[in-house]
């Protein structure tokens, strides 16, 4: 597993050890793909989760997962967050898949889009999460990965499971 996958992992394992809002809304988020500045999930439609509130909490943490694909432990904290409806999600036992991709980062503001597609590949919502990262920038678990992804080039490289 390339190292950006794993830190990215690590990153969505602590939100789901926190037992906050992440844990309660889609425990069963599956991370498919990280590479530096985007991250590509699924998460199957449950009947507690749908509603457009998921898809705005989603936008949430897969703007702060996409910030982590950067190498940023802690992930900063929001600042603007928006979405908008394209057409009907699903419904119950669907794969809602999301990208997260990083737009652009600098030491105090990080910008990310989410798209969101059903199971046929169309465009069922998008959103976009404004990050104030200034202060998670010299967290010690920080890491700067090679630009594959494929490896840490600075900061220790720790395994999934070592939250």
């Amino acid at each position: 597993m390339a190292a950006c996958m794993r830190f990215t992992q690590r990153v969505w394992q602590s939100f789901m050890k926190n037992k906050g809002h992440d844990a309660q809304c889609f425990p069963n988020l599956v991370i498919h793909r990280a590479v530096p500045g985007s991250v590509e999930v699924s998460l199957k439609v449950e009947q507690y989760n749908i509603h457009g509130g998921l898809i705005l909490s989603l936008t949430d943490t897969l703007g702060s997962l996409a910030v982590s694909t950067k190498g940023q432990f802690m992930t900063g904290v929001s600042t603007d967050i928006g979405t908008s409806f394209v057409r009907p999600a699903g419904k119950v036992g669907d794969v809602l898949h999301a990208k997260a991709v990083l737009t652009g980062m600098g030491k105090q503001l990080a910008y990310t889009r989410v798209d969101f597609t059903n199971p046929a590949g169309d465009l069922v919502a998008y959103g976009y999460h404004t990050k104030y990262v200034g202060k998670s920038s010299s967290h010690p678990e920080n890491v700067m990965f090679s630009e594959d992804g494929e490896s840490v080039i600075e900061g220790e490289d720790k395994p999934v499971d070592s939250i």
